[in-house]
């Protein structure tokens, strides 16, 4: 049998050995197409030429498909493709900002930072296999930052386009405060922090209910957040160096939390309802000083003003609010027009924090209101009165004593005639109580503790109760 010398991988020769039945066997794929390029002549410049076409064709394709994939994963198709984004997409298509893209907000400007975020979205991917999130949010990590609005947007505008609200874009973005704390809503209405986009809702999410959530409320700056903002300053803090008062809490960090706390369980529970009291207390006690001050019935050096003529060029206050004894004989308009007292005076608006909204009621309440919106207030004095309580801007005045009330002894003895007719004692009982509290009466309190029967013990007389 013939020797025969056999080449390597790496080109050295072996020593020649028997021919064998393996060695009679046809080179591999890998080992025919490396003996070619081996044997390639790269000293002819025709090959040279050809080696240099067929790089840039194969750079094309990867380059273009790679390109072609990206272009894919940064366009709202690509994000309609999960059902989880379902209210994502949804609010995105029906807000303002629907002709540009996601990415061009939730990635900073830069072809690094495209792929980073790319590389990191791969845990997306991850969740979307392996089971979906109760709740999309924007994570800590992840804010819309500034860079991305300045693409578009202008920092030198002062003016709102409504040309009554004056904000000094450029003064707070150079005192470091983002865009996105105040402008949250822009584009999803704020629907993580509503609660209105976990799994169990998602499949309600059309582009009929994505345009009813979109409330103007939601989408504009809430002057509760200006608000809760300037007080901060004014008492030396800068809120906004904290990521976390940017965004909405992620549901899982707080689930992770939970379990961590999961031994004081019992402890937290008995001592809930307490704090919850005293925390609301204080929260109502904080709305009325700053609305107090708002109204300017309380003065004090600050560094940013909290009087409404600060922020608002234009404060249309009506005719008859100017009479000089407007204060005191206001409560027959608000009687007939409370719908359009609380168009103002609503101190809702006041507030930060958005309170945990169900997607279900909300649309089975937007299909009452559609059918009702041709209904007129009807004068209610029950209503007037509970509002009158609740309401914060009412009870800073009404928590004070009238001064038609002159002193206490000649009011108690002189205020019958003040009293003779049901209107009158309906206006009485805004703020005054017929009968005297109890545990089991209703969570609206009056403003004061003195009620009709600690001296009328026998009733009126005549007296029709309301």
């Amino acid at each position: 049998m013939g020797r025969v010398s056999q080449v390597a991988f790496w080109g050295k020769k072996d020593k020649e050995k028997p021919e064998s039945r393996e060695s009679k066997k046809k080179p591999g794929l890998f080992r025919r197409l490396w003996q070619k390029f081996r044997n390639i002549d790269w000293k002819d410049p025709v090959t040279r030429w050809k080696a240099l076409f067929v790089a840039l064709i194969g750079s094309i394709v990867i380059f273009g498909g790679g390109y072609g994939v990206l272009s894919f994963t940064n366009s709202p198709t690509f994000c309609a493709n999960c059902h989880e984004m379902a209210p994502e997409v949804s609010t995105f298509t029906a807000s303002a900002h629907s002709e540009i893209t996601c990415v061009q907000c939730h990635i900073k400007p830069g072809f690094m930072n495209m792929i980073t975020h790319k590389v990191i979205s791969l845990k997306e991917v991850y969740h979307h296999v392996m089971g979906i999130p109760e709740q999309i949010v924007q994570t800590e990590h992840e804010a819309v930052s500034d860079e991305n609005c300045l693409q578009c947007h202008s920092k030198n505008r002062l003016v709102s386009a409504s040309g009554d609200l004056i904000v000094n874009h450029k003064g707070h973005i150079e005192e470091g405060v983002p865009c996105i704390s105040c402008h949250a809503g822009v584009a999803h209405a704020k629907i993580a922090a509503r609660g209105i986009n976990t799994e169990e809702v998602r499949g309600h999410w059309t582009k009929e209910v994505a345009q009813q959530m979109m409330e103007k409320k939601y989408l504009a700056p809430n002057m509760g957040t200006c608000i809760d903002c300037h007080d901060k300053v004014n008492n030396g803090e800068k809120p906004w160096k904290d990521v976390a008062y940017l965004v909405p809490p992620n549901p899982e960090h707080l689930k992770e939390e939970a379990t961590k706390e999961k031994s004081n369980a019992v402890i937290h529970e008995a001592n809930t309802e307490e704090e919850a009291k005293e925390a609301a207390a204080q929260h109502d006690e904080k709305t009325q000083k700053i609305i107090l001050e708002a109204l300017g019935k309380q003065q004090k050096d600050v560094k940013i003003s909290m009087a409404c003529a600060t922020c608002h060029e234009q404060v249309n206050i009506p005719e008859d609010h100017k009479a000089a004894d407007w204060n005191q004989n206001h409560g027959g308009t608000a009687l007939n027009q409370l719908d359009k007292c609380v168009d103002c005076h609503q101190d809702s608006k006041w507030f930060r924090d958005i309170p945990k909204e169900d997607l279900v009621s909300l649309l089975k309440m937007a299909e009452v209101e559609e059918e009702q919106k041709d209904h007129k207030y009807q004068p209610n004095i029950t209503v007037v009165r509970e509002q009158s309580r609740i309401n914060k801007f009412c009870s800073a005045c009404h928590s004070e004593r009238p001064t038609s009330h002159g002193e206490s002894d000649q009011w108690l003895t002189s205020h019958s005639g003040k009293a003779g007719t049901q209107e009158e004692k309906a206006q009485c009982l805004v703020c005054h109580d017929r009968e005297k509290p109890t545990a089991e009466s209703p969570d609206v309190k009056a403003p004061t503790d003195v009620y009709c029967q600690y001296c009328h013990r026998t009733g009126f007389k005549d007296d029709v109760k309301n």
